[in-house]
């Protein structure tokens, strides 16, 4: 393997000390990865290294994470000190004198470098021959090169990085103002600082989605794509995104360096970039600074209260804010020890900075999975996150991280009409938040409007694009609302996503249209991934009663019954019994639902698979009385 840095020698004759400097950077940061490789540190000529390796693969290996390193270096730095390199590998015969080695091999390798592109890999045919098949990124041919002082041409492949996959002459046509924060890179000299990288993309998503202007990709997303290298066009593509927004974070000690682009997804061009050196203190002042000249960017007119937002720091006490991002990150693990941990370290930041809304917002949001998750007494949970909640709120009336999780309080106690006041009121707030949708789709679907109710799951999917659940919800609304074939399409396109909710979502397809042959195999896949879960075992038993097979449907039942996971588990026991004809026994276990609270309607009320049950006289007056239950009728 030969490596080479573009543009030395011009820089060498503008700055030379600077030019020493990054060289020998250039060096700590390869020869770490050379040892992981086996890799064999032959010599360095000025700025150039040769090694050699045991085999061709372990060499295209370390020269993908070489340029990947490369460029995640990159990121935090000014252009002038950043390392830009080409590599070149090839399989042959060397002579070894001493330490060095020589032949043709080695100077085919230095010639081949040279038709890399900057941050490029190029491998000799003999290469190819050896690692196809083998290596996970893909080898193109660029022909047969003649090459400088060897005899025969030889053909040379490219390796396609996954972060510069060219642009199709077609563009696409995206709208700008739909913009997706990824995930910062963590570049801090301690790995465990990665929760305040997380925190630099949260911080920044939760500022720009207030700007009524712009619609902003949801956390849950975004993260989908933190340390996969992806090309920016295809997580454009993915996230149907015009405008997206990258960088990093190098946190030492109180100081902090953050690198941020603002990327266009039709060109790939970086519209705006710039870089912060500051002290943990003006954190928010960068927060906000880089969600200004993004919008500015973008062209979008800020209205004085948005300007205010944007100003708006969430605390004066720092120590507090690192307490506020550690518990979130753990937060998100959705483990019963890790919510623990959180809502440790947001009563700590609340100790520090006790009229720090946010952290109260952290506060409720831990016991409300503690309560539901039946990790602690529900009463006693609730009652402690509506207190933290009400506090929140007097704080600072305008979070609506607040309202939003207000909503979803009330929504669970089936208190339908605070749920529509406090979802409208947060989505007034701030437009980019994708749960209220969904909790306001529910209430839609309650009140008899199906359409309603599709077109807010749409909405909670189109901010929110790669979250399984909202990928569920809106193709069962299409699957509900007789859109079957757009539910077919949009599970097919998503499957890679969220392959257990598709499975079982595509399970639910077949089933509705009488396909049990198709409905099975789906099952299979989805029990195979997720075999403990009762959201998925039903199906087995009703495809099961369908096919006459009581014996096996009674015994998925008892399966149900025997798992843990809260009463919702009585909606799962109800349908096997509705396909197996057994409506005293659906109805029972439906009403039994109705007084844990745990119904879910929008099934219930339009599921095609429990149409039979529709025609019932006891139907309408089990959905009276969920809809008295919420507060819809008297």
């Amino acid at each position: 393997m030969f490596t080479d840095m573009v543009g030395y020698t011009a820089l060498g004759q503008r700055n030379e000390s600077l030019s020493l400097a990054v060289v020998e950077e250039q060096r700590k940061l390869i020869r770490p990865i050379l040892a992981r490789h086996g890799g064999r540190e032959i010599k360095t000529i000025g700025d150039a290294f040769l090694v050699d390796f045991p085999n061709a693969l372990d060499a295209v290996r370390c020269a993908y994470d070489i340029q990947r390193a490369v460029r995640e270096f990159n990121i935090s730095l000014p252009e002038e000190r950043r390392v830009h390199l080409r590599v070149g590998v090839h399989l042959g015969d060397v002579v070894e004198s001493g330490d060095d080695i020589s032949g043709d091999a080695v100077n085919v390798a230095s010639r081949i470098e040279s038709l890399a592109e900057d941050g490029g890999v190029c491998v000799t045919r003999q290469v190819y021959d050896h690692v196809q098949n083998k290596f996970e990124l893909k080898l193109t041919s660029l022909g047969v090169k003649p090459l400088k002082n060897v005899s025969v041409p030889i053909e040379v492949y490219k390796m396609v990085m996954p972060w510069s996959v060219e642009i199709s002459a077609q563009a696409i046509q995206l709208d700008k103002n739909r913009i997706a924060i990824l995930p910062f890179a963590n570049m801090s000299p301690d790995p465990a600082d990665e929760y305040f990288a997380d925190g630099m993309t949260e911080e920044l998503i939760d500022r720009l989605a207030q700007l009524k202007s712009l619609q902003v990709i949801a956390r849950t997303s975004v993260m989908n794509y933190k340390k996969r290298e992806k090309y920016v066009s295809e997580i454009a593509k993915e996230l149907s995104v015009g405008s997206l927004v990258e960088g990093s974070v190098r946190k030492a000690g109180n100081r902090v360096r953050v690198t941020v682009q603002l990327i266009s997804a039709e060109t790939e061009a970086h519209l705006w970039s710039s870089h912060y050196d500051k002290t943990l203190d003006d954190i928010f002042a960068v927060q906000s600074e880089i969600a200004e000249m993004v919008a500015g960017e973008l062209r979008t007119q800020l209205l004085d209260s948005e300007k205010k937002t944007l100003a708006k720091k969430p605390t004066e006490n720092t120590e507090a804010y690192m307490y506020f991002l550690q518990g979130r990150e753990l937060f998100r693990e959705d483990k019963e020890d890790s919510v623990k941990q959180a809502l440790s370290l947001f009563e700590k930041a609340i100790e520090l900075d006790p009229k720090f809304a946010k952290a109260y917002v952290g506060i409720a949001e831990c016991h409300q999975f503690l309560a539901t998750g039946g990790y602690e007494a529900y009463d006693v949970s609730v009652s402690t996150a509506k207190t933290s909640l009400d506090r929140a709120i007097i704080l600072d009336p305008d979070l609506a991280e607040a309202h939003a999780a207000l909503a979803y309080m009330h929504f669970s106690e089936d208190d339908i009409a605070l749920t529509e006041v406090e979802a409208k009121r947060a989505l007034e707030l701030n437009p980019n938040l994708p749960e209220p949708y969904g909790w306001l789709s529910e209430v839609a679907a309650l009140r008899g409007d199906p359409a309603e109710a599709v077109r807010l799951d749409e909405a909670a999917y189109r901010l929110d694009p790669v979250r399984p659940l909202n990928i569920y919800s809106v193709c069962s609304a299409y699957l509900y609302t007789g859109r079957e074939q757009e539910a077919l399409d949009l599970w097919k396109k998503t499957e890679q996503l969220a392959p257990a909710f598709t499975y079982r979502g595509m399970t639910e397809y077949y089933l509705v249209n009488g396909d049990l042959e198709k409905a099975r195999e789906f099952y299979e896949k989805a029990e195979k991934l997720e075999p403990t879960n009762s959201r998925i075992i039903w199906m087995g038993g009703f495809i099961a009663a369908l096919e006459g097979d009581r014996e096996r449907a009674l015994l998925t039942i008892k399966r149900i019954e025997d798992l843990k996971g809260g009463e919702i588990r009585f909606n799962f026991i109800a349908y096997v019994y509705h396909a197996l004809g057994n409506l005293d026994s659906f109805f029972q276990y439906l009403n039994q639902t109705l007084e844990d609270h745990v119904t879910i309607p929008s099934t219930l009320m339009y599921s095609p698979l429990l149409a039979k049950a529709r025609t019932d006289p006891r139907y309408p007056e089990l959905v009276e009385r969920l809809r008295k239950q919420c507060g819809l009728t008297k």
